[in-house]
């Protein structure tokens, strides 16, 4: 997949892929405004409880507001003193998304340099049933050190993945398929994501 090589020698990959209910047209919007601070990342309300208690609920509404993706852009995955988030590596409205992190662990151990990480999430669409569905498969890799980082990556991350991974695909099912409301009259992101 498009982004495989960012990640050298990766000691994790997982691939996910679910087909949606709609066009990639349609889907893309969905997938270009995820992130902190923005639509969140679609998990079910629970994990948006639980894990991201200072975060708003992932939305249920595009957010007319949001800039279009480029190349070096940053998604903040994380409050803004954590400097947590992804980088814009490649991206090809209605085709491709890849995402890269070298910031997903706490700051003191970065800035000390007792660990490292480097992530990708890969996200690729492509037209099925004649153009009225989309294939989506979705890809995570990553190389972490030292050894106790990975042990845990391993242990913990990769289970917890089935988890945000199913509920992240569910959560765009939903939404491309018109279950959740929509909100497009131009209300600005704000206020279209804390109406659910």
């Amino acid at each position: 997949m498009p982004g495989d090589g960012l990640v050298s020698r990766a000691q994790v990959q997982v691939t996910r892929a679910a087909t949606l209910p709609a066009p990639p047209a349609e889907v893309w919007p969905w997938l270009e405004q995820m992130g902190w601070g923005r639509a969140g990342w679609y998990t079910q309300p629970w994990v948006d409880r639980l894990l991201f208690p200072n975060n708003r609920p992932s939305a249920t509404a595009l957010l007319p507001d949001l800039a279009p993706l480029t190349v070096g852009d940053f998604i903040p995955d994380g409050p803004p003193e954590t400097e947590c988030g992804f980088v814009v590596e490649d991206v090809e409205p209605g085709r491709i998304m890849v995402l890269r992190s070298t910031s997903h662990l706490p700051l003191a151990w970065r800035r000390r340099g007792i660990a490292s990480v480097d992530w990708t999430w890969a996200f690729g669409l492509r037209p099925v049933d004649e153009g009225r569905a989309t294939r989506l498969v979705f890809r995570w890799r990553s190389r972490t050190s030292p050894f106790w980082l990975t042990a845990g990556a391993q242990g913990f991350v990769v289970p917890a993945d089935w988890v945000m991974s199913r509920g992240m695909l569910r959560g765009l099912t939903r939404r491309v398929s018109g279950v959740c409301p929509l909100r497009t009259d131009g209300s600005s992101a704000a206020r279209a994501a804390g109406r659910h």
